[in-house]
Order: structure tokens, then C-alpha cells, then sequence
């Protein structure tokens, strides 16, 4: 499949930096593989859990400076990411725009909401009651969700409801994004949609 094809909203990234190397590659239609390796496990179950709600192919390797910490390879997969939305996205006029959900993960609710031709921000309340999260910082949440929505010109807001168990808050944030990004890649008629003014 190549990105050449028409109607095909697909993407491929390679960043290279001093810290931290990372490929992408998203079918945004497609919906049945990923094959994700960060070198940090919960981070990859993370990834996982946002392209099955997000119904897209994905491929995200990347090889950072864990001997250090998480922060590069969390921040630098964001971008990637982000920028093939941003490319996949770039030429289909005709999708909905705005997506949402809210989503319970046991004692845990997470309400997400993204304007996917928006000013490329984050508005979130998630705060973490643990440092880490498996092999994740816990700070590294809200920097990978920010370089994600800047490079995907993407205004995000995500807002925690309820909840006290950090891996479920987490995965709950992460599923809701999915399911809203999915909501809003969806193509319409009405081609106006996408092209309405920006609050």
C-alpha cells in the first residue's frame, strides 16, 4: 500500500535524533495490525490499547535512551505519531472533525474530546498518584498526549472524572482518545465540517 493511492489515508515517519530514534507507520482504514515496540512495555500496551479503539493500522518502533529515562522516546513517538495523522489527514477534506468519548476502565472515567483541525494543543487534568507506571513515567503521559495533539494539529482536552487506580485512569485515557480520533476521521458529506472556522 503506499500513501500515493487515492483515498488511501496512509503515512509513514522516520525521526532520527541525537537521543532517540523512531518509525511510524499508519494506515488510518486499516484497523487489524500493530506491531509496537518503544522498548517500554506499558507505554506499548498503551499504544495498543488507542489504535484497537482507534480502528487504525499502526507500526511504532522506536529505540531511545531508556539507560537514561522515558521522556525522549515517550515525547518523540507523540511527534511521530502525530505528524502521520497530520500527513495521513492532510489531503481528505471530508471528515467530521470533532470526536468524543468517555470511557469507564473499573474505577476509573476518562472523558476525551479532539478537534482534529484544531491549534495543535493539550487542555488535561490527568494527575498520577504513583511516579511510574510499569516502565513509564508517570509525567510522560501528558508529554507523549502533547507532542501527539501539536503535531497532529489536533486541540485535545482530556478529563479525568473519576478514579484512583493509576493503570486504569491511564487506560482509560488512552482507549477514549482512540474512540474519539475514530469519531473523528470519519468521512460525511457535509464537506463543510472540516473546513469551519477556528474558535
Amino acid at each position: 500500500m503506499s500513501k500515493a493511492t487515492p483515498g488511501v489515508r496512509y503515512a509513514e515517519i522516520e525521526r532520527e535524533t541525537r537521543t532517540t530514534r523512531v518509525q511510524v507507520v499508519l494506515d488510518l482504514d486499516g484497523g487489524s495490525h500493530r506491531d509496537i515496540s518503544t522498548g517500554i512495555h506499558f507505554f506499548d500496551h498503551m499504544l495498543s490499547e488507542l489504535t484497537i479503539q482507534g480502528q487504525f493500522d499502526v507500526g511504532v518502533i522506536a529505540e531511545g535512551d531508556l539507560e537514561v529515562d522515558d521522556h525522549h522516546t515517550a515525547v518523540e513517538v507523540g511527534v511521530a505519531i502525530g505528524q502521520a495523522i497530520a500527513i495521513a489527514m492532510e489531503s481528505d477534506d471530508s471528515i467530521i472533525r470533532f470526536g468524543s468519548s468517555t470511557v469507564a476502565c473499573e474505577d476509573a472515567l476518562v472523558a476525551v474530546a479532539v478537534d482534529l483541525r484544531g491549534q495543535g494543543s493539550l487542555y488535561s487534568n490527568l494527575h498520577f498518584l504513583r511516579d511510574r507506571l510499569g516502565g513509564l513515567s508517570s509525567q510522560s503521559v501528558n508529554e507523549f498526549f502533547r507532542s501527539l495533539a501539536i503535531n497532529a494539529q489536533m486541540t485535545l482536552h482530556i478529563n479525568k472524572l473519576a478514579g484512583e487506580n493509576d493503570h486504569h485512569v491511564c487506560e482509560a485515557a488512552f482507549r477514549a482518545l482512540g474512540l474519539s480520533i475514530r469519531d473523528a476521521i470519519e468521512r460525511t458529506d457535509r464537506r463543510t465540517a472540516s473546513k469551519g472556522l477556528r474558535g
